[in-house]
């Protein structure tokens, strides 16, 4: 009975704890929320609080106002995101599993290159140049895909570790003695086993195309590649045209314009992070589902969908202690 008594202090501390920190984490992006409805005027003299003196919508009507081409963005991203996530997942993958295979010859050279791009690289301007003249990707779709985030060498260490240490050897070679060729084992074997590090490096990789605009900026111009922008790249664009309307009346003394500049910075980090916050709490859930489902096992009330049921999900499988110790 003490012990009973003793656990179930030990769960309510534990979860006023994580209660508390979960609260932590949501108050930011809470008071971006407060703050692009506030006043400008008030915000201004004021500035940002959770309970401001004064609403207004003024911020999120000058974003209506250029609704056609953020609606257009949107789904330039959404695209993006996809693809890129998809291609990404899908060379990474490829590429750790044949540098897996350390009795072909040439893979230890190979992973020896892959680390060396971790440490060095060739500098932007040796980058943009080989993009540009050699791959021509300037002004095109795949100028937001291939630079800098379809592939790098952190998440194919994270999947070369996961298929080494959490997928048996006896399972391929078995295979193989089958008559099942390279890519039949790659596909119908380890990527079924593979599905918790496939969701970490796609949910990894999927911020990544979502938050970019490094890219937009480097290999897209306003007359050619115009098209192809993404909502990052839009709302940076308005905020800097915001920027220059203040210059401009400033420089002519006409200081009658209202423009609700502070504000609208934290409307436009407001509606580029919406989605992701709508996003990421059904992602755990399907995540889970997903999984116990491929075990024969059903979601129940004894197995929420929570954080700890990833963490749990990733223990049982036993290969989370290697990924970070990797």
């Amino acid at each position: 009975m003490m012990k009973s008594k003793e656990y179930r202090n030990t769960q309510i501390l534990a979860n006023l704890v994580c209660g508390i920190l979960a609260l932590l984490a949501l108050l930011p992006f809470i008071l971006l929320i407060v703050a692009s409805l506030t006043d400008n005027t008030w915000a201004t003299a004021n500035g940002f609080s959770f309970f401001p003196g004064s609403w207004s919508l003024d911020a999120y009507r000058y974003i209506a106002v250029q609704w056609a081409t953020i609606g257009r963005a949107y789904l330039m991203t959404i695209v993006v995101t996809i693809i890129g996530t998809a291609a990404s997942i899908m060379v990474t993958t490829l590429f750790a599993y044949a540098i897996c295979q350390q009795e072909v010859p040439g893979m230890k050279l190979l992973s020896f290159v892959m680390v060396f791009t971790m440490l060095f690289n060739g500098g932007l301007v040796a980058t943009y140049y080989s993009y540009v003249n050699y791959f021509h990707v300037r002004n095109t779709i795949w100028a937001l895909v291939v630079p800098n985030l379809l592939m790098n060498a952190f998440n194919v260490i994270l999947v070369r570790n996961y298929f080494t240490n959490s997928i048996p050897a006896s399972l391929i070679e078995a295979a193989r003695l089958d008559g099942a060729s390279e890519f039949g084992i790659f596909f119908r074997i380890v990527m079924p086993l593979s599905l918790p590090i496939i969701a970490t490096i796609g949910l990894m990789t999927a911020l990544g195309y979502w938050n970019d605009w490094q890219n937009g900026m480097y290999y897209l111009t306003e007359r050619g590649g115009g098209q192809y922008y993404t909502i990052q790249i839009v709302l940076n664009n308005i905020n800097e045209n915001i920027n220059a309307l203040r210059q401009s009346a400033s420089a002519t003394g006409n200081m009658n314009i209202q423009m609700p500049s502070t504000t609208v910075r934290m409307a436009i980090a407001t509606v580029g992070i919406l989605p992701i916050l709508l996003i990421y709490p059904i992602f755990p859930e399907i995540l889970c589902q997903r999984y116990y489902a491929g075990r024969g096992e059903r979601v129940t009330r004894s197995k929420e969908v929570s954080p700890a049921s990833i963490i749990q999900m990733f223990r049982y499988k036993n290969h989370l202690t290697d990924i970070l110790n990797g």
